[in-house]
């Protein structure tokens, strides 16, 4: 096989903008498959409102830091490449934290700490060390808008069966008549557990009859 043709197979194969979005929502959802970000996706998603906000927020800021280190990444050094980082996300952190601030008081008690803990996020500094650093802004964009909408659907999945069963409501909005008995467990931490325990049964259920399929 002659250079040229190996060097058509390489670009061939190579993921496009499109497949880096996808993956984020289903091949490596960072909830359901990767189990990163943990600590807010058990923490804040007793009720749907909460899971949405906390999504939204980890989304802008993976979206902007990834954008901003794919700009960056010929001119910081290695030596500095996660300080550098850290010091990007940070940046993002301290506008989202302002920017809920201002939109709504209730909700940025509700997340309380955790808007800050986005600092710490292992999904947004993961995305920046392993693919922001090397590729391109737009494929940055495409890997930051997948990965983040995945991120988003999976808050919102354990938000919602958490906020139903626990307060048999959905966005604040009775669902069941009186009489209901609610399911207080769930919207404590133990719920988290729970809840998360099984959407990783379901969606690997699934993963499974397709490969076998």
């Amino acid at each position: 096989m002659s250079n040229q043709e190996i060097d058509k197979g390489s670009i061939n194969t190579a993921p496009s903008s499109t497949d880096e979005f996808i993956k984020g929502l289903w091949k490596e959802n960072p909830v359901f498959v990767q189990v990163l970000g943990m600590c807010p996706v058990l923490a804040v998603s007793n009720t749907a409102v909460n899971a949405l906000a906390m999504g939204m927020a980890t989304a802008f800021v993976l979206l902007m830091s990834n954008i901003l280190v794919s700009l960056l990444r010929n001119f910081i050094p290695k030596e500095v490449r996660i300080a550098s980082y850290i010091l990007i996300i940070a940046t993002f952190v301290t506008i989202t934290d302002y920017a809920i601030q201002a939109i709504s008081i209730d909700l940025h008690k509700s997340l309380g700490a955790f808007i800050s803990l986005i600092v710490v996020n292992c999904l947004i500094l993961s995305r920046a060390e392993a693919f922001a650093s090397k590729n391109t802004v737009g494929k940055s964009v495409m890997d930051a808008l997948g990965m983040g909408l995945g991120f988003i659907l999976a808050l919102f999945s354990l938000g919602a069966v958490r906020e139903i069963l626990g307060n048999g409501a959905f966005f604040g909005i009775a669902l069941f008549p009186d009489g209901f008995q609610e399911w207080v467990i769930m919207i404590l931490p133990a719920g988290g557990f729970f809840t998360l325990a099984a959407w990783l049964l379901f969606f690997n259920l699934i993963k499974q009859r397709k490969a076998l399929s």
